[in-house]
């Protein structure tokens, strides 16, 4: 099982058999014996450090601490919560009424104590959502998973009784999703049996279930082709109007969508395929692009903006008539989302990586916004918007100011503070700042120091990136790293490289596919921006991320060992020549290419880190994480390259797999506080030199 690693072309005929294949066989007896031996290892080595325990301690303790702020979502005069804490160790779904949320002891009603349920039914299920009935909102179909992966089991509950509908709506765990049509009817986007799924495993054909029959005699309404990424169905309202919308996602950046008309027929939508940032909101579809699209009236619709059109009179004449500007884009302003109460429509902007909130409504044939009175100069977010009310909560975080919710219960027209997380570390000594690196293209990189503000010389110093999918990194208060990291005199850096969606469509385009190449040297240059600037050395610099960061860190691992002192690798894609064969892989070939094709296959193979590990390298201590419940990211990737580094001499590896969780380590916070405190270890060790 140990080949030696050959060092020809990556792709190429005469590169040796993958010898670590079978690590990719996510539960064989043979893979699991490799992954607790790994296991074994690495917690001999980290948890065995006399800092460890106090630094697990630190973490359960923050993870589960009881004044941890109560985030919820208000639906018709009640506030929904899941809470966890020491004792509720899965977590109670539970609601109070708005007025005792405010309060500082709210009355909290369970509803659903998973713990209990984990106890009786001998499953540790983790809540996964629950979708819920208009107008009364009792009932609800009530996502489950039995291991924190993305798979959920479908039951159906009714929340005022507390129970579990005897003989209602159940479907087994699956990647399919489930929305009311009515009380007696379910839109089900099915991914059950293998005809049901694309070839990324997610739903493929939407069905219609009607109440006391069985899920298999369920109606197909919609089908998408199997090489799509996906089909879906949701039922929307605007105002006592019901909308039954389809989808056919051809890829994380296209789409199809159709309105299914009571005639039966499903009427496409035509607008462009990478239309963006939607919402219904009185009798007006509203809407952005990815890329310039002229609209039917000659509207020149732009990325940044948001526009809209009469929905209405579409439905009636399946015309477009004139399109509004709703939002005109300006320079490094993107749109981090937006939101709807009954009567006004929420835009949550970024604003060069900082942000903030307007809100308006269409009047007089046009639509007029001013901003929301939220505090500046950090990260704003929407934390809820009643679709049929008039309630609406902000968040507001930085790195140095614990989160708080802001409330309204008049459309944000008055606005209170109701929570404010408790202080985890001291601040006092701190100073959170904004620099630029030049890219090697000459592209000015933005990024976020947090640092002591007498700092005098290079001290360990830890660097975040993601760089995918156009997703932003945007400031966050972090006890745990406040108290873990930033406390010890240590640094924190957070990179907003291109691939991210920091500065909308255009910022994540500047690294698709083949240009992907640009988010690694991004990284890389914020790295010796660092250097430069005195607040780290190579040898100082620990760099980390997850998932797509994964990716991002296992490149600058085989790319540019030399610009850093330490490696985390959190349940990542590292073998992109084979990432496609491990599901659900070929769901993002639109942001990385198809290794299938010739062409594609050629920029993959010149950067994916599992092909280039080099046995001469000089490598710094890397520490591997995935989870054997990933059924998001293969875990297979993490494994074979843990292997393969070992393989090749480069005994400063560490491998760790958790048994459940999932990709996004849901469930018990025990694991989770262990894993945290073993990377702060593997960190502090390794940028002090006390490896």
């Amino acid at each position: 099982m140990t080949e030696p690693i050959t060092q020809k072309q990556p792709g190429s005929a005469g590169e040796t058999k993958d010898p670590f294949l079978w690590l990719e066989d996510r539960t064989s007896k043979q893979a699991l014996d490799w992954v607790h031996r790994q296991n074994e290892i690495t917690v001999a080595e980290l948890q065995g450090d006399p800092s460890y325990q106090a630094t697990f301690q630190t973490a359960l303790d923050l993870m589960t601490a009881e004044d941890n702020i109560a985030v919820g979502a208000a639906i018709n005069g009640h506030v929904y919560n899941f809470w966890q804490d020491r004792t509720n160790i899965l977590g109670l779904w539970r609601r109070t009424t708005v007025a005792s949320y405010k309060t500082d002891e709210p009355e909290w009603q369970t509803i659903i104590d998973f713990d209990s349920l984990a106890a009786e039914e001998g499953v540790k299920w983790v809540f996964s959502g629950a979708s819920r009935l208009y107008p009364d909102f009792s009932r609800c179909l009530l996502s489950l998973s039995p291991d924190g992966g993305d798979a959920s089991e479908m039951r159906e509950f009714d929340i005022e009784s507390r129970s579990f509908v005897d003989g209602g709506f159940r479907a087994p765990a699956s990647k399919s999703s489930f929305s009311w049509l009515d009380e007696d009817a379910v839109i089900v986007s099915a991914a059950f049996e293998e005809n049901d799924k694309t070839q990324s495993g997610y739903p493929r054909v939407v069905k219609l279930w009607r109440r006391g029959t069985p899920l298999d005699e369920a109606m197909p309404i919609f089908e998408a082709l199997k090489q799509d990424l996906a089909a879906g169905g949701s039922v929307e309202f605007d105002g006592d109007k019901r909308h039954v919308f389809l989808a056919r996602t051809l890829d994380f950046f296209a789409s199809h969508s159709f309105l299914r008309l009571p005639s039966g027929e499903n009427r496409r939508i035509p607008l462009p395929d990478d239309v963006t940032d939607t919402a219904l909101f009185k009798g007006q579809l509203v809407f952005g692009v990815r890329t310039p699209w002229t609209a039917p009236d000659g509207t020149l619709c732009k990325p940044d903006g948001l526009y809209s059109l009469d929905f209405e009179r579409w439905i009636e004449t399946g015309l477009f008539g004139s399109i509004d500007t709703v939002l005109e884009p300006a320079h490094r302003v993107s749109i981090a989302g937006i939101a709807r109460t009954q009567d006004r429509l929420f835009i949550n902007l970024m604003d060069n990586v900082r942000g903030k909130v307007i809100a308006g409504e269409r009047s007089g044939g046009g639509w007029e916004f001013k901003p929301v009175a939220l505090p500046e100069n950090g990260n704003v977010g929407i934390s809820h918007a009643e679709h049929f009310g008039s309630s609406v909560s902000f968040s507001f975080t930085d790195f140095l100011t614990p989160s708080s919710i802001i409330w309204s219960d008049d459309n944000a027209a008055t606005l209170a503070p109701v929570k404010s997380q408790p202080a985890r570390f001291d601040a006092s000594s701190l100073v959170s700042e904004q620099f630029e690196a030049r890219s090697t293209d000459g592209t000015m990189i933005p990024y976020f120091v947090v640092r002591r503000r007498d700092l005098d010389g290079p001290v360990p110093t830890l660097l975040y990136g993601y760089g995918g999918f156009e997703v932003p990194l945007l400031p966050g208060y972090a006890g745990v790293r406040g108290r873990l990291w930033l406390e010890k005199g240590n640094a924190y850096v957070q990179a907003n490289i291109r691939g991210g969606g920091e500065f909308g469509p255009n910022w994540h385009q500047a690294a698709l596919k083949a240009n992907r190449q640009n988010a690694f040297d991004d990284f890389a240059a914020v790295a010796q921006d660092l250097v430069k600037r005195g607040i780290a050395t190579p040898a100082t610099l620990g760099i980390q991320g997850g998932s797509n960061g994964g990716l991002l860190t296992g490149v600058s691992l085989t790319q540019r060992p030399e610009l850093f002192g330490a490696v985390i690798i959190d349940v990542p894609l590292l073998d992109m020549l084979r990432y496609t064969e491990l599901p659900p892989g070929a769901s993002w070939m639109a942001e990385y290419g198809d290794p299938a094709k010739p062409e594609e296959a050629a920029w993959l193979a010149a950067y994916s880190p599992y092909q280039h590990v080099d046995t001469d390298a000089a490598y710094p201590p890397v520490l591997l994480t995935t989870s054997t419940a990933d059924d998001r990211v293969h875990p297979g990737h993490a494994r074979k390259m843990a292997a393969r580094l070992q393989a090749a001499g480069h005994g400063k590896t560490l491998f760790f797999e958790e048994t459940e969780g999932g990709h996004g380590g849901r469930g018990d916070r025990r694991p989770q506080a262990a894993q945290a405190a073993m990377k702060y270890v593997f960190l502090q060790r390794a940028l002090t030199g006390t490896n």
